[in-house]
């Protein structure tokens, strides 16, 4: 499962690369390629991800999972956009993204897995800092790169990380150092209130 899973990781991240690196040779968008960029880091380090201790073998972690996953990289530039200055929204979520990629290291997962429970640096904040930086980001884009299609896409997305942040959390709270963990780490994605 696991190859086949970052086999249409790699086919669909490279079809989502050449549109984003297109739309920035033609637009000179910075937002265009910045996104390119920190969604390239995100398939890295999936793919070079270690070994987890355990998986969630529930087939509907499976497939939010891949429908979290896979469906922002169907997000596509386009002429319009609601609010432009959301471009902002995309290098502030991208910057968040990328200091919590690197705080999770190879602990990257996309269905619940337990490998090495993080508490360090972005995880100190929030217990999910990936997933608050992609709804900043991917809020960004959809303002800056307004459509129906991006629109849904980007509703689908984030009930997906409604749901996998509460299964996520339901599968490592087995786990005491986890339990511990949420103790000192109160907020789920945005501190003082979730």
């Amino acid at each position: 499962m696991s190859f086949f899973s970052g086999l249409l990781l790699a086919l669909l991240w490279s079809w989502f690369a050449y549109r984003h690196l297109n739309n920035f040779i033609e637009t000179n968008s910075w937002s265009s390629l910045f996104f390119a960029i920190i969604e390239t880091l995100a398939v890295c380090f999936y793919l070079l991800r270690s070994a987890p201790s355990s998986v969630s073998i529930n087939p509907f972690d499976w497939l939010v999972a891949f429908i979290g996953t896979f469906m922002p990289l169907s997000l596509r530039p386009e002429q319009y956009g609601m609010l432009p200055f959301g471009e902002y929204l995309i290098f502030l979520g991208a910057f968040f993204q990328t200091l919590s990629i690197i705080s999770l290291n190879r602990s990257f997962a996309l269905v619940p897995a337990k490998r090495v429970i993080k508490t360090s640096y972005m995880y100190r904040i929030v217990r999910h800092p990936l997933y608050a930086s992609y709804i900043l980001g991917i809020t960004g884009y959809v303002l800056r790169y307004t459509s129906e299609v991006n629109l849904t896409i980007y509703i689908i997305t984030m009930i997906s990380i409604g749901i996998r942040v509460i299964r996520e959390e339901s599968h490592l709270a087995k786990d005491s150092t986890y339990i511990e963990y949420m103790q000192k780490v109160r907020y789920r994605l945005i501190p003082f209130v979730f």
